[in-house]
């Protein structure tokens, strides 16, 4: 199936249904149909030819749900970018992936010349107005209000001129690392990937998901395109800076559904909730980095009705594992199992297949494993490998797990995290989870450092809630808890950690 099949579908069963609401507005799947028609339209009538890459560079709201959809129906590839990338950032990605157009907010003359002229390949500028702005668009070549360009009728869904092998969206990744890179993702890899979480989540049409998540991540993503295709309703939020508005919403939109990462957990569980009803929770998911025991069973005792799905996943196979809710008390550590339609293993470092109890690289294959990276052979081959079989291709996630005789799947760290120290190996992860569970600690981030002597020395980071915490009761803690090579050797105290837009600690910059 084609990804915008899923709104065309769900509009022909159930067109007056309200499929989003942003803030006080609500759209029906047939409003948005209409709307993504119309701007296919006008995108095709500016040029733009199947294949082509168009990059929405705007926050969550309707104009960003619009164009996702309205460029896979002009037969485009989307890209969807965060609206707070930098502009020499989002210069160099949109000359990467070669936009031929680029859906934008208002900003100023300036930046659509500097657009403009640092990206030859752009050809059309939109940009979010109102109507009263498009009756003073700038004279500037190729670039246009997107009030104005929803004008034209266009009632009818237009022909498909792709198949399931062609791109649907370039996913831009930086990960831990910081270096960004397009995963590739065709409408096939989007279509079994989310027929298999929409699967184990048992989501029906029912269903109505609050999405805080940037659309640029593609947890965010996948809550709209999920609940576009099993016809629920998506409630989408701008990001979860005011906590007192997305309970709110939990409470007066009967949301059913809560995705969310590991910092919006952290603040859920710091904020009194006795005065909202979120009786109306069904599920909640976290993935993009673990939770730590710790919160797993706060969140338990905190939402008992609720069941809680600890995931984990990579953008270049969008969802790998998941844990069945019924069994996460007995493993609230471990990730769980293969979703469904995928098969998972582990491989040492010469490409021996480990058993139970042995640490080793997930490999995964199914159909959700990516196309690669845009414009990187080197990078892709360096991930994307050729598989058991002949003429396939499996992904290498330069994750170390460590599967337990029962079958369920434990995250140790990034390969390249693991620390050498004393000549042991220590996982920075592994001893995060054992911070956690020191009271007063918030937030923690494990690295190594070069020594002279250690060959790396582990340096921590912490962000305290108890101002009365001091580096010798950490240090005396770790000394209780671990083992002496794990003991580090500098604890820092912080205000905060720098994050990527997943929620993950950005550890290249803590280096």
């Amino acid at each position: 199936m084609l990804v915008h099949e899923f709104l065309e579908r769900t509009t022909a069963l159930t067109p007056e249904k309200i499929a989003l609401v942003c803030g006080q507005r609500r759209f029906t799947y047939q409003q948005i149909n209409r709307y993504a028609n119309q701007l296919a339209a006008f995108l095709q009538d500016q040029g733009l030819q199947r294949g082509d890459r168009v990059a929405v560079y705007l926050p969550n709201c309707e104009e960003a749900v619009i164009s996702i959809f309205g460029i896979l129906k002009a037969g485009g590839v989307f890209v969807v970018l965060n609206h707070t990338t930098k502009v020499d950032k989002l210069i160099t990605i949109l000359n990467d992936c070669g936009a031929a157009a680029i859906v934008t907010t208002w900003q100023d003359v300036d930046f659509l010349h500097n657009l403009r002229q640092s990206v030859p390949s752009l050809r059309v500028v939109l940009y979010k107005d109102s109507p009263k702005q498009s009756e003073n668009l700038p004279s500037v070549d190729g670039v246009y209000g997107y009030f104005a360009a929803l004008e034209r009728q266009c009632d009818s869904n237009l022909p498909h001129v792709n198949i399931d092998l062609d791109l649907a969206c370039l996913v831009y990744t930086s990960g831990s690392t910081g270096e960004s890179k397009g995963v590739m993702e065709d409408h096939s890899n989007v279509d079994f990937a989310t027929d298999a979480i929409i699967s184990y989540l048992d989501n029906r049409a029912d269903d109505i998901v609050l999405n805080c998540l940037p659309l640029s991540f593609d947890y965010g993503l996948y809550q709209l395109l999920m609940v576009f295709k099993f016809g629920g309703t998506l409630v989408l939020e701008k990001g979860f800076a005011f906590p007192a508005v997305i309970l709110k919403q939990i409470q007066d939109e009967h949301v059913t559904g809560f995705p969310g990462v590991p910092t919006i957990f952290s603040i859920l569980m710091n904020t009194d909730l006795s005065s909202y009803d979120l009786s109306s929770l069904r599920y909640i998911t976290n993935t993009a980095a673990a939770l730590p025991v710790s919160h797993i069973r706060q969140l338990r005792a905190t939402f008992p009705h609720v069941q809680m799905f600890s995931m984990y996943g990579l953008t270049e196979t969008k969802r790998t594992l998941y844990m069945p809710p019924a069994i996460l008390d007995q493993h609230p550590g471990s990730v769980g199992i293969a979703i469904p339609g995928t098969e998972v293993w582990l491989e040492d470092e010469t490409g021996n297949t480990l058993g139970a109890g042995e640490i080793g690289e997930l490999v995964v294959r199914g159909r959700h494993v990516m196309r690669g990276y845009w414009n990187a052979p080197e990078m892709t081959a360096q991930r994307f490998r050729p598989g058991r079989l002949p003429h396939e291709w499996v992904c290498y996630t330069g994750d170390l797990f460590r599967r337990d005789e029962e079958g369920y799947y434990t995250f140790i760290a990034r390969k390249d995290d693991i620390i050498k120290t004393r000549g042991e190996k220590v996982s920075p992860v592994e001893l995060e989870r054992v911070l956690y569970g020191m009271a007063g600690v918030l937030r923690v981030a494990v690295i190594g450092v070069p020594d002279a002597v250690l060959g790396e020395a582990i340096k921590v980071y912490v962000v305290s809630g108890d101002p009365a915490l001091t580096e010798n009761d950490v240090l005396l803690y770790c000394r209780t808890h671990v083992e002496d090579y794990m003991v580090p050797k500098t604890i820092v105290f912080a205000d905060d950690l720098p994050l990527t837009e997943s929620g993950k600690v950005l550890k290249s910059a803590l280096r």
